[in-house]
């Protein structure tokens, strides 16, 4: 792949997605590529450019961003996002929400699934307390394949080895052959789509609880600034943001502010707002 072809991929990719490809990402782009290469009957990463270059090819850019995507997850992935969710945020929302009993969730890159089929095992644990409750789940994501990976609820041996506890496994999935599939119960919890972050989501209406975990970590600053303040127009003024381990809000938005000695979770209002909203939870 020439200099030149490179460029237009990572311009391409940046424009539609927000993700950011840096210089040393060539080898990256050309492996994804050649298997999209290949399928369209095209000889070279060359005449796959040409392609786009000539325009009226919405179908084939949308193939190309989505081969560039990552859609690394696994169940419970780095576990204390989901101990926060069942033993502070949910009995916080629990009493916060008694009069509507209904609480709205959003995973805004949903991969294939895990996470929010996660969050739709940690709530079947409170399925007690949830009595007479409507919890909505709503996982988005950029790639169609990975959104058609997740609305099957199949997963290989290795999948869900990867953070899934034993009791969850023989509770909530059933082997077929050699890959495992998630009970019909907890995939009707989840409601999948296919989204772009960089769109307006206003339409969705407003959630208690946002996870955008390992997203902001491919944007640059700016487009970390949009989505986070526009993150901030579609949660409740008591609701949640919870973000990847590496990622933050300090330095690019006043909307949202870390939650004291809880890393990872972000809260709109005014400082000490957090500490006042779990005193008053418990």
């Amino acid at each position: 792949m020439t200099p030149g072809d490179f460029d237009f991929i990572r311009n391409l990719v940046r424009q539609r997605s927000g993700l950011v490809l840096s210089a040393e990402k060539q080898y990256l782009v050309e492996s994804r590529l050649l298997p999209v290469v290949r399928k369209r009957g095209l000889g070279t990463l060359a005449e796959l450019v040409r392609m786009l270059q000539l325009g009226g090819a919405a179908t084939l850019e949308t193939t190309v961003v989505e081969a560039m995507t990552t859609n690394e997850s696994f169940f419970f992935r780095d576990k204390l996002p989901f101990e926060y969710f069942s033993n502070l945020i949910m009995p916080a929302l629990l009493k916060a929400r008694a009069r509507e009993r209904r609480i709205r969730i959003w995973c805004t890159a949903a991969a294939t699934g895990q996470e929010p089929y996660s969050l739709a095992m940690a709530l079947l644990d409170m399925k007690a307390e949830l009595a007479g409750w409507r919890v909505e789940i709503l996982a988005t994501d950029i790639s169609n394949e990975a959104l058609g990976k997740a609305r099957a609820g199949l997963y290989t041996q290795f999948e869900v080895q990867r953070g899934l506890p034993i009791q969850k496994l023989v509770a909530h999935f059933a082997q077929l052959g050699e890959v495992w599939q998630i009970a019909p119960e907890i995939r009707s919890m989840v409601t999948y789509r296919y989204f772009n972050l960089l769109e307006d989501f206003t339409s969705f209406g407003v959630f208690d609880v946002i996870f955008c975990r390992n997203v902001l970590i491919y944007f640059d600053q700016a487009t970390k600034t949009n989505v986070l303040n526009r993150l901030a127009r579609v949660v409740t003024n008591d609701g949640y943001l919870l973000l990847g381990a590496a990622e933050t809000v300090v330095g690019l938005t006043t909307a949202f502010r870390p939650m004291p000695e809880q890393r990872g979770i972000y809260i709109p209002g005014e400082p000490g707002a957090a500490i006042l909203r779990f005193a008053t939870a418990s």
